[in-house]
């Protein structure tokens, strides 16, 4: 099986790095034209630069801060009067790390603009070319977190549960269009977020990181961190006429960690 996309224009949300770097990459390389969207412009054109164009596409970006909600809606009102896609990979960063008890209720509306309101404004101005078509992919990263929350991270817990109902209601809505909608559960990836986020517990329980690292590995069945190129796979393989019949899913991507199934 050979994923071919060419003819194809993806928007990925947070592909100056990690994982919607990554997915950027593999969607150019089978053939899309590629539009990559994060907060840092200089990281943008770099990852700009190294996407594979043999196809022929001419690919771009947007600056863009998921994190000031009025000014993103602004920025992705301006690219779709002139552009029109048919892959789109709902993707930004997370929200700070903390308990339940620790976060206030603007903690909770920021991330509820970050991880759900971004996400459901950009499928909405996405539609209206995939439903004319009759074919459309919108991809949700989320995270393994919403079938087992992790004490540390609520925020996401909470906004990311929300996103992935809300996504089957969307897969069943827009279903007979032509367009689908799956979510992808994220599990541990050699990423700067989760260095990041294991280099905050290491501080927090006194420890090294590479103990923290090693603890996260030995937790998974499969014994190691996921690569980002393998999300980019997956991505790719949703995004593609192959997975026609496949929609409303919450897809894990976690090396075999989780354990609830429903």
């Amino acid at each position: 099986m050979q994923i071919d996309l060419k003819g194809k224009t993806a928007l990925v949300g947070g592909a100056s790095a990690g994982i919607g770097k990554a997915i950027a990459q593999e969607l150019a390389k089978c053939g899309a034209t590629v539009f990559i969207m994060a907060r840092n412009e200089d990281k943008l054109k770099k990852v700009l630069s190294e996407l594979d164009a043999k196809a022929g596409q001419v690919h771009g970006y947007l600056v863009s801060d998921f994190m000031n909600y009025e000014q993103h809606k602004a920025t992705l009102n301006t690219f779709f009067k002139s552009q029109a896609i048919d892959i789109l990979v709902n993707n930004t960063n997370g929200p700070a790390a903390g308990s339940v008890l620790s976060k206030e209720e603007e903690d909770y509306q920021g991330a509820f603009e970050l991880l759900f309101q971004t996400a459901v404004y950009t499928s909405n101005l996405a539609l209206n070319h995939m439903k004319k078509q009759g074919y459309g992919r919108i991809i949700n990263v989320s995270s393994m977190t919403v079938k087992e929350p992790q004490d540390n991270l609520v925020l996401s817990n909470t906004m990311r549960t929300a996103l992935v109902s809300w996504s089957k209601s969307l897969a069943n809505a827009v279903g007979k269009d032509g367009i689908t909608v799956n979510s992808v559960l994220t599990g541990y990836f050699a990423t700067d977020r989760l260095y990041s986020l294991m280099e905050k517990q290491a501080e927090q329980e006194g420890l090294d990181i590479a103990i923290i690292e090693k603890r996260r590995r030995e937790s998974i069945p499969l014994k190691r961190l996921g690569k980002p190129e393998e999300y980019g796979y997956l991505v790719a393989f949703l995004a593609s006429p192959y997975a026609s019949f496949l929609t409303g899913a919450s897809i894990p991507l976690d090396g075999g960690i989780s354990n609830l199934i429903f």
